[in-house]
């Protein structure tokens, strides 16, 4: 119910830029440039975590990135889904350029905690993976979304909760869904989500496909992940 009247909310309200609050654009030029307006760059965080896969990220998080992703994730802004899964398109291009691999991109989300969902009424990194997996598709890159995992256990809040903290939080958090290992056979897989800060939530989801799997599916292997932001110290200027 929550997020059916976030869509008709949407429609009925006056529209303002989730970047800058510009009014009569969702999303005004200088935002829009914030945001996918460069190329992604590898990005490590500091330190970085052992079994943390190769992450690609589309823009910095600051400014207007980081507003715009707040306005999607915690204000129910839900047309900023549009240009956020651009973004992260882009991210996912970097991680796992074209001629790479075989198969189809299979885009997993990491997921967030049912009390998150519930609170904000949206799974903000799926929807962000369906509208980039649109875009990729779009551009004639064959690309599914593959939400396979799920939370096994209860965790903490990670507010507040240092590098190493989260990942003893997190560890054996995740699992992949019955039958899951089987849909990620003959694809690229990508994980994907909206924000990287320690790293923690992308190695406990690789982690959780390499049980379900035994790293045996084709292209697991090269496993890699895109994100939409990353902090700006986590960035290593890669564009090659």
């Amino acid at each position: 119910m929550r997020a059916w009247w976030r869509e008709i909310t949407g429609l009925v309200l006056p529209v303002a830029c989730g970047g800058c609050g510009s009014p009569r654009t969702p999303l005004c030029e200088d935002c829009g440039r914030a945001l996918y307006g460069t190329w992604p760059c590898r990005v490590r965080p500091a330190p970085e975590p052992p079994g943390l896969p190769a992450v690609h990220a589309a823009a910095p998080y600051e400014d207007a990135v980081r507003a715009v992703l707040l306005a999607h994730k915690e204000r129910g802004a839900l047309g900023m889904a549009a240009p956020l899964g651009r973004a992260l398109a882009g991210a996912v291009r970097a991680a796992a350029p074209s001629g790479t691999g075989v198969g189809p991109l299979l885009l997993v989300p990491v997921p967030s905690t049912r009390r998150a969902v519930g609170a904000r009424g949206h799974d903000a990194a799926r929807r962000i993976a369906l509208a980039a997996a649109g875009e990729l598709r779009r551009a004639d890159r064959p690309c599914r979304v593959l939400p396979v995992l799920r939370q096994r256990r209860a965790v903490a809040d990670q507010t507040g909760l240092g590098a190493r903290q989260r990942l003893a939080n997190l560890s054996g958090a995740l699992e992949v869904a019955v039958g899951g290992a089987r849909l990620l056979e003959g694809g690229r897989v990508v994980l994907v989500d909206d924000l990287m800060t320690t790293g923690a939530s992308l190695v406990e989801a690789a982690r959780a496909l390499r049980a379900a799997t035994g790293s045996g599916i084709p292209g697991f292997a090269q496993v890699s992940a895109a994100v939409v932001a990353a902090p700006p110290l986590s960035f290593e200027i890669n564009r090659n």
